[in-house]
């Protein structure tokens, strides 16, 4: 079996506990492939030039760090169609499966002794491009502080207009992200659905909404020179928005397959990631 190893190298923890993943790995029999520029961990991995190609030459991934690094490499596990499960050594990592104490656990990948979870993606369409998202797409004001008008639509048929910061189109897995914090609903992460949460609407009557997920929704901002606006995916890549633009969000033919090891209440689990929160 090969293994893709992928490290936030920004985090001095995260190189330690991948050098030790990687021993382990190999000490199993696998083939442990890394980044080239991730060679840091000094343990004579086989190397791949970018995510893409490293990607497409592993069985599995194993990511290394916080939800960001999960987030970001889940785009390309979701290309690829290969499953992967994240080591947290960040603060919540409400995606991720391992913590560095248990990462004897992850011997049981060259066994199949796991299960795999279906996460529902979303794609976001504007401009003629469109862009996977894991969490959320985030429609938000410029620089200035001006709130901002989005009208939506569901399935071509007008449904609401919003006067607020920002609007939050999410994936149930992303219900316990930015969504959350915009006191948005928690749904169960295999779920099938589409979350829009407003950020700090201008009505006390404007409140979240699931939709099914066959539902496609648009969005039209009232933007100009004077009153910005931002399409944000997943905090990674930012798009500024125009008036013509129409910015259209359905679920994706594409899913992220996660790797659980353990079998565990996923409410308990929320609850003790948000008590960590509050430390």
């Amino acid at each position: 079996m090969k293994i893709a190893l992928i490290v936030n190298t920004s985090k001095e923890k995260a190189i330690s506990c991948a050098y030790n993943i990687a021993t382990l790995l190999l000490s199993e029999g696998a083939e442990v492939i890394a980044l080239k520029d991730h060679q840091v961990l000094d343990t004579g991995l086989e190397s791949a030039q970018s995510y893409g190609s490293l990607f497409k030459k592993c069985d599995l991934a194993v990511t290394v760090g916080g939800d960001g690094t999960i987030i970001h490499s889940a785009k390309y596990a979701a290309k690829f169609d290969k499953p992967m499960i994240g080591v947290n050594v960040g603060r919540l990592g409400f995606a991720a499966e391992v913590e560095p104490d248990n990462i004897g656990d992850l011997k049981r990948l060259l066994t199949g002794d796991f299960t795999v979870q279906n996460r529902m993606l979303l794609d976001v369409s504007v401009g003629g491009k469109t862009y996977l998202a894991v969490n959320e797409a985030n429609i938000a004001r410029g620089q200035l502080s001006r709130m901002i008008d989005i009208s939506v639509s569901l399935d071509n048929s007008p449904i609401s207009s919003y006067h607020a910061d920002g609007l939050l189109f999410s994936t149930p897995t992303g219900s316990t992200a930015y969504a959350l914090s915009a006191g948005g609903p928690v749904i169960y992460p295999e779920m099938q659905c589409l979350l829009l949460t407003p950020v700090c609407p201008h009505s006390l009557i404007s409140r979240s909404v699931v939709f099914g997920s066959e539902a496609v929704l648009t969005a039209r901002v009232k933007v100009n020179d004077n009153n910005p606006a931002v399409l944000s995916i997943d905090g990674e890549r930012n798009i500024r928005i125009t008036p013509d633009d129409v910015v259209t969000i359905k679920k994706s033919d594409k899913s992220l397959k996660l790797i659980t090891l353990y079998d565990r209440n996923f409410y308990q689990l929320l609850n003790e990631k948000l008590k960590e929160r509050k430390s």
